[in-house]
């Protein structure tokens, strides 16, 4: 007897497929093209999205797909923040190259699996020349390392091979209780990943050392070295130092030579958390400020920043891979693979802590080989000098105060004509004026921007990782800004 037909509601025929697929891809070659006319966002409540969304119970039949795939791409397309748009210059999400949009839908489509060679053979040999295409563009000396979803899991990734290589027993085995106490060093202005880390790795925030920073935010070498040298006098094991090459508020770059220095002459793994600004390493201009990331034992870089991948794309490069073998391999029954021979397969699960890994590296690949190390350089030094003119109208205007610029970031706060800046109670309602400012614009759609706090002082954040921001939209900034800052200083006054 012949066995029914099996009976699949996903699949889609292969002309069904190609007409949807056209249909899509020309909504989205229109919402491209509209992006610059469009408001950075909605300004919606929760509570509107959710209505737009709905509050249906889970359907008990489907549907055609060519309407619910009309229907998604409206809801997504009237519902969103747009960091694809030229005005959005709050957190560091980067302008998404319709390439890398493409990559993912031919990854997927075919959808491999990297955490085994065999399931995913010619997406791993993709995977293992972006990573060394990344490592070259920044100069580092090692083709060494795996992508992940992000700069958390990047950074995550490098500390516990720190761990595991510098801790002075067999830490995966006994646990980190059964040493002295584990400490690491970094700056006040480091991501919070570092206390993600801290925490699931058993070894707690307190094993944190925060070392101050100077007036520029950059780590302090020597408060650094006394800091080490206090630990191990009280029986501690410092075991990591963590530089930062480009801090999330102000786009710092910690004295990064000086820093491996001192990790060299007290044996402790040197991280360097580039996840925003290591690209910059490339720029002749900036080679010197990024000079010291070469001795580094493990780097963080997001490529869905500073190199405009879809999310999400992060990427950990290491010194010596069988630091990351070492931290994360083990070897069931299940798992057959090897990869030990001169010639053997990579196998991406033995280095990292995911088994099932998307195909993460193909929209990486495709904007390299679509603009090379020239593009990026060419983008990345745009971006920077995008906000230096930015700094630099923000200073000329009367109405505000720059405060810092490095990078691709500028901070600033308005600061109204009608206020004495030298009374102590100015700077309270100065930092309750800008942050309502900040509220508004984001509300408003009219520009996004995201804050910084330096010194208690709260600031207006403008970061531009974006290759649709042009010098003539930065120039209105000032004024439009402007404009907002009058609205809610009036409101604040009136409100009194």
């Amino acid at each position: 007897m012949n066995q029914p037909d099996r009976n699949a509601p996903l699949d889609l025929p292969p002309d069904a497929f190609r007409a949807l697929g056209h249909q899509l891809v020309d909504d989205l070659a229109d919402f491209l093209a509209s992006l610059p006319s469009r408001s950075v966002t909605t300004g919606e409540t929760p509570a509107e999205v959710r209505a737009a969304v709905g509050d249906s119970a889970l359907p008990q039949d489907g549907m055609d797909p060519a309407a619910l795939l009309a229907e998604a791409t409206q809801l997504v397309l009237d519902h969103s923040t747009f960091n694809g748009h030229p005005d959005f210059l709050a957190f560091i999400t980067s302008s998404a190259a319709p390439i890398g949009a493409l990559g993912d839908l031919l990854a997927s489509s075919v959808n491999p699996n990297l955490g085994g060679w065999p399931l995913s053979p010619v997406a791993t040999e993709i995977e293992r020349q972006t990573v060394r295409w990344i490592a070259e563009f920044l100069g580092y000396p090692s083709p060494h390392g795996l992508l992940v979803s992000g700069g958390n899991m990047a950074n995550l990734v490098a500390f516990w091979a720190a761990r595991r290589a510098k801790a002075p027993w067999d830490i995966r085995s006994s646990g980190a209780a059964a040493g002295p106490r584990l400490t690491v060093y970094l700056s006040q202005e480091t991501h919070t990943w570092v206390q993600k880390a801290a925490d699931l790795s058993g070894m707690g925030t307190e094993a944190i050392r925060w070392i101050p920073t100077d007036d520029r935010q950059r780590m302090i070498p020597s408060a650094l070295d006394e800091a080490i040298a206090r630990d191990r006098a009280d029986g501690l094991h410092p075991i990591l130092v963590v530089g930062t090459a480009g801090t999330v508020s102000t786009g710092a770059v910690d004295p990064l030579a000086d820093i491996g220095a001192l990790c060299r002459r007290h044996d402790l793994w040197f991280h360097v958390d580039g996840a925003y600004g290591a690209p910059a390493a490339a720029l002749p201009e900036c080679a010197g400020e990024f000079s010291g990331m070469t001795q580094a034992d493990s780097i963080a870089i997001d490529p869905h920043k500073w190199f405009y991948a879809p999310l999400q794309a992060g990427c950990v490069l290491v010194k010596d891979m069988a630091h990351l073998r070492d931290t994360f391999s083990y070897h069931p029954p299940y798992y057959p693979f090897v990869d030990e021979a001169a010639d053997a397969p990579l196998m991406y699960y033995e280095y990292g802590l995911e088994n099932s890994r998307a195909f993460r590296a193909l929209k990486v690949w495709l904007a390299f080989r679509q603009v090379g190390r020239d593009g990026f350089v060419t983008m990345i030094r745009d971006d920077i000098a995008m906000a230096r003119r930015l700094f630099d109208r923000i200073t000329e205007h009367p109405e505000f105060e720059g405060a810092t610029q490095d990078l691709s970031i500028a901070t600033f706060r308005y600061v109204p004509s009608d206020v004495d800046v030298a009374d102590p109670a100015t700077r309270k309602y100065l930092n309750t004026l800008n942050a309502s400012i900040l509220d508004r614009l984001q509300e408003s759609g009219t520009v996004y921007l995201s804050n910084a706090v330096i010194d208690e002082v709260y600031l207006l954040r403008a970061c531009v990782v974006n290759f649709r921001t042009s010098a003539e939209r930065i120039d209105v900034l000032p004024q439009r800004i402007a404009a907002v800052g009058r609205e809610v200083h009036q409101d604040l006054r009136h409100s009194d």
